[in-house]
């Protein structure tokens, strides 16, 4: 990664809590540990991106369903 650059940087920083809770409810839906340790380095690369996968399938349905809640707003 270049000098500068920086990645997984949240928007609302306050926002972070909720989104390592967010990851520990999406790992237990899919039935996959996340170690205790908070240490990911023995976890497969299969399971880290299915959690993270889910969580992007329900960030953006969640934003779908709002926009479509909306007042008929078109975008």
């Amino acid at each position: 990664m270049g000098t500068g650059q920086k990645s997984n940087t949240l928007v609302n920083p306050l926002a972070a809590q909720a989104m390592e809770k967010f990851k520990y409810e999406v790992a237990q839906e899919l039935g996959i540990q996340i170690p205790q340790s908070g240490y990911y380095g023995e976890m497969t690369t299969r399971d880290t991106g299915a959690i993270g996968g889910h969580m992007v399938r329900k960030m953006v349905e969640a934003y779908e369903n709002s926009v479509a809640g909306q007042s008929g707003q078109q975008y």
